[in-house]
């Protein structure tokens, strides 16, 4: 049975914490033998309750590949385990972890990409992805494509494969069962996720603006926490918003924050997988995105959802509208979106094909 490494130091738990921990439970689970460094500190530490992953401490910094005894000392801990593959998180990890399994000797060294982000076209990128890294992952078709976009010899399109992220969907639909579905009486719109840039939630004042304006009866629930709270709530007092739309904070149950709508609305940017949309989609929401990055790969255009082109207010609105005025489409977008997590995007389904994937190299 092969050693896998998984190389993870971030302290914060994010969208590649969890990916990491439920691959190596489940490898674990499946008999392989499991390593984990990660960081003393962080959330997955606090998270990793089993003994059969061997957990080893580390701290990685943007410049810790060039402390070379530090490098060496996890060189001579992967060569000891007789590590076949090993599995990176971050582009610090990347560096890092990728030069001390290059040191050791192990024979797959994985950077798994978890975001749609173009990979810069810079010398120690070059140097890594050219000499260092055999394999990558890639969350979504979308990530895959921007690996390459600011320079298509950086690495092989054929070394990288996609695997998106999985989800709980039996025992999401097991709670939610559970959780009364709203009734409402005010067409009711929602957003979930973090209040920063990237997410983009000052588009969603502007449908909001527009909206009131034309007259239309809605409410827009936007959960979440962030750098820009104060700055939306400003904007909604500047829009003179206030009765329309409502910040409830960090929104600790998805499910229950998505019993209260009849659509699902994101305005991010770029999403590396769109995990909130699988989550909507569960509940049987109807969901208004961009046609940009991994949004395509859930969303079919006219049968789970609508796609627009960035920050298009009309477009978002006249969507909008077109589902409170043809109101079937909700109940028929919502059974095609969760027939299509549950059927392509389920953990389980998804965790076989990263172990069938670890078995062919």
């Amino acid at each position: 049975m092969k050693t896998i490494c998984f190389f993870n130091s971030i302290e914060t738990w994010g969208g590649g914490e969890k990916w990491h921990f439920e691959m190596a439970s489940y490898t674990s689970s499946q008999n392989y033998n499991i390593l984990f460094f990660l960081n003393i500190k962080s959330a997955l530490n606090d998270r990793i309750k089993n003994d059969n992953l061997k957990k080893y401490f580390i701290e990685v910094g943007n410049f810790s590949y060039l402390n070379f005894i530090k490098v060496n000392k996890v060189a001579k801990v992967l060569r000891a385990a007789a590590v076949d593959v090993i599995v990176i998180n971050s582009s610090q990890d990347m560096k890092f972890a990728g030069l001390a399994a290059k040191k050791a000797g192990v024979k797959n060294i994985i950077y798994r990409r978890g975001s749609a982000i173009p990979i810069k076209n810079s010398f120690i990128n070059r140097y890594f992805f050219s000499n260092i890294i055999t394999d990558v992952l890639a969350n979504s078709f979308a990530t895959k494509e921007t690996i390459n976009a600011k320079n298509k010899n950086i690495f092989p399109k054929d070394k990288i494969i996609v695997i998106p992220n999985g989800i709980e969907t039996q025992k999401f639909l097991e709670d939610f069962d559970t959780i009364k579905v709203e009734n409402n009486k005010v067409f009711t719109l929602g957003n979930l996720g973090r209040l920063v840039k990237q997410k983009n939630q000052f588009f969603l004042l502007e449908v909001a603006k527009v909206l009131k304006n034309e007259n239309f009866p809605f409410k827009l629930i936007i959960g979440g926490e962030g750098k820009l709270k104060e700055a939306l709530i400003n904007k909604t007092k500047e829009f003179n918003l206030e009765n329309e739309v409502k910040l409830v904070g960090f929104v600790d149950n998805p499910k229950l924050f998505m019993s209260k709508l009849d659509v699902f609305l994101l305005s991010s940017l770029w999403e590396g997988f769109g995990y909130v949309i699988a989550e909507a989609m569960l509940c049987e929401k109807p969901v208004v995105a961009f046609n940009i990055s991994s949004n395509p790969e859930l969303i079919v255009e006219k049968e789970n959802g609508f796609l627009t082109e960035v920050n298009d207010v009309k477009a978002f609105v006249a969507k909008i509208k077109e589902l409170n005025t043809k109101n079937y489409l909700i109940s028929e977008f919502g059974k095609n979106g969760r027939n299509k997590i549950v059927t392509e995007f389920d953990a389980l389904l998804v965790r076989e094909k990263f172990k069938n994937y670890i078995e062919s190299l």
